[in-house]
């Protein structure tokens, strides 16, 4: 805990919403609504000045109904996906921002891989979440082309092995092996969760428990972990603090509602008390 609570990024007493940093969400299909909006929540409960969403316009007015503290704004789609006709007007929105979070609720098409792969030739930090990091499968030569920038990668087991992660061997020597091959952190979610960077470090989460074991729960992690690089923590530590934080908001969650009635929106909601937590604790 002493760790996360000098990791934080210090806020100016006099500071206003342009300090706080500016993250671009993108995400969402018709049938995954809920995903840019947990990641929304989860940026603007740790702390984000500006949080925008660039979903497909299809569903931008269920996003917009949603949202009242972060901006969505609708983007070309297909089908009820993003289409690569977004790739201009989220690249121009993405100018105005510091981060990328880039996959929640995303959907898989030939398009939306297009699309992905078009913006992670961005030269701004990028958090890959979901079928972000789906679009990478056969791809990787688009994450070892972002070796030196900042790109943080949030994979459960199952998307790890799509993207040639051996998840038959010991959990942090291939999370640390990955890591060091792609020049990426990687944010290997599970029990423990570990984050492994490029150096060859390895952390393992000690927060969490059973009740984060539900759809929606990573999107609010890719928004706390993309709000606090966007105030300005290094990458490693806005994995892990982002990683603790979201267990320690799943913790309490679990000794309101227990495990199996807590949701993704519970923990959202409980993310600043596990701030409030990291930062009274003596």
């Amino acid at each position: 805990m002493e760790f996360v609570r000098e990791a934080l990024p210090p806020r100016r007493e006099d500071g206003h919403k342009g300090d706080f940093g500016k993250v671009l969400i993108v995400g969402g299909a018709v049938g995954y609504t809920g995903a840019p909006y947990l990641a929304a929540q989860g940026a603007v409960r740790s702390g984000c000045g500006l949080v925008f969403l660039g979903v497909p316009a299809a569903i931008w007015p269920v996003e917009a109904a949603k949202c009242a503290c972060a901006m969505p704004f609708p983007a070309p789609d297909k089908n009820g996906m993003l289409c690569d006709r977004a790739l201009k007007p989220l690249r121009e929105k993405l100018e105005e921002c510091d981060v990328l979070a880039l996959g929640p609720g995303l959907g898989r098409s030939p398009e939306v891989q297009k699309l992905v792969l078009g913006l992670l030739e961005t030269e701004k930090p990028v958090v890959l979440d979901a079928d972000g990091i789906n679009a990478l499968a056969g791809h990787m030569d688009s994450l070892d082309a972002r070796r030196g920038r900042v790109t943080i990668l949030t994979p459960h087991d199952g998307e790890f092995a799509r993207l040639g992660g051996d998840t038959s061997a010991d959990r942090a020597e291939s999370s640390r092996s990955f890591a060091g091959a792609h020049g990426c952190v990687l944010v290997r979610k599970g029990h423990r969760t570990l984050t492994a960077t490029p150096q060859g470090t390895v952390l393992e989460n000690p927060t969490g428990n059973s009740g984060l074991a539900k759809g929606g729960s990573g999107d609010v992690l890719t928004g706390m972990i993309a709000a606090l690089l966007a105030q300005g923590a290094t990458a490693v530590r806005a994995a892990a603090c982002g990683a603790y934080l979201h267990g320690l908001a799943g913790d309490l969650c679990a000794e309101w509602l227990t495990e199996y009635g807590m949701t993704p929106q519970d923990v959202a909601e409980a993310v600043p008390s596990a701030f409030q937590t990291v930062l009274i604790e003596n």
